[in-house]
């Protein structure tokens, strides 16, 4: 990797996690079987929260990987909003490849926002959550691509941070309008495919899609853990092929959330989570991970992909039931209490 992305991914700074969370409740009478070595505490907090995967990378080699309950490693298990990180990739390589910059106005292709305020929108905007858009923040089933772009404008572009599905739907359209232009084939998932995942040999197991035949961006990709870890592994390494400038600003916090760059969660103090059943609290979060550099793509139900950035370890950790682990009496998963549970 160059030294300008180097630079990048040393943001963070100082002091590796040391002791142990608080293992109460880890242990009930469906525990799977422990897991002995340095990641058997981790992989154990894991694995009772409904885990069926856990796997650490450094510098491409398996360090270590388990497939509790009802895992395998070939199985493809569902991201939720994991598949949010994919869209600021989408657009680094579109922007490798001339087909837009970040930073302008997302009307100059979605020409219904051109006259109104939906034209100070940048595609910056909509892939930090700060696009103003109305409905952004309803965390249902994600509408349709033409229905997002309907949207109308709430407050000013880059001055809240609201998180939600609407956004990479926009997106979504934006760039099937890029890709037509040029005459490609104008499907993001297909598109990406080709552009990217067949040089890294990972493929999705499903990838869900709208009634209107077009794949769902803020949810949907679905992934066994050693294909997810290598596309973080490659994240890691600079993520070779990517515009340089939207390399730096997946990891770029804004003014509206210290905690998110574009279409990555940055745990740092003061991160502003989706909501409080997600697992993701920020002062905790921010408190854990100080000094660490840890950078994260995040689903319901759980499911996670680290990259720790000091250290180049990538995790990636997936659960099943996602309906389950927002109901009551479920252990809950905690993000400082699993990242403490990690040998020094």
């Amino acid at each position: 990797m160059d030294a300008s992305r180097r630079a990048v991914l040393a943001g963070g700074s100082a002091a590796a996690f040391v002791g142990c969370a608080n293992a109460q409740g880890l242990r009930n009478k469906n525990k799977p079987a422990s897991v002995t070595g340095p990641y058997g505490p981790a992989a154990e907090y894991a694995a009772v929260r409904r885990g069926v995967s856990l796997l650490v990378m450094q510098d491409g080699k398996i360090l270590f990987e388990t497939y509790p309950n009802v895992g395998a490693p070939e199985k493809g298990w569902e991201l939720a909003s994991g598949t949010k990180s994919f869209t600021g990739i989408m657009a680094g390589l579109a922007s490798a490849d001339g087909l837009l910059d970040i930073d302008e106005p997302a009307a100059k292709t979605l020409t219904e926002w051109k006259g109104d305020g939906r034209s100070k929108i940048t595609i910056r905007h909509l892939l930090t959550l700060t696009s103003g858009l109305q409905g952004a923040g309803e965390v249902a089933r994600p509408p349709a691509y033409l229905d997002a772009v309907q949207a109308k404008a709430t407050f000013e572009p880059g001055a809240k941070f609201v998180y939600g599905p609407t956004n990479f739907q926009c997106f979504g359209e934006l760039l099937k309008r890029k890709l037509k232009a040029v005459g490609k084939p104008n499907d993001p998932v297909i598109w990406l495919q080709s552009r990217l995942f067949d040089g890294l040999g990972i493929r999705p197991t499903d990838w869900k899609r709208g009634a209107d035949g077009n794949p769902f961006l803020p949810q949907g990709a679905h992934f066994n853990a050693r294909d997810w870890a290598k596309f973080g592994q490659w994240v890691m390494d600079g993520a070779k092929g990517l515009d340089l400038n939207v390399y730096t600003a997946l990891f770029e916090a804004t003014s509206a959330n210290p905690g998110y760059g574009l279409s990555w969660w940055l745990l740092r103090p003061g991160l502003i989570g989706p909501s409080p059943r997600s697992g993701i609290d920020g002062d905790a979060i921010g408190q854990a991970a100080m000094g660490e550099d840890i950078v994260m793509a995040a689903g319901a139900g759980d499911q996670r992909l680290y990259l720790m950035r000091k250290r180049r370890l990538v995790i990636a950790r997936q659960a099943n039931e996602i309906l389950r682990a927002m109901g009551p009496r479920q252990l809950k998963w905690r993000d400082d209490e699993f990242l403490r549970l990690l040998p020094a």
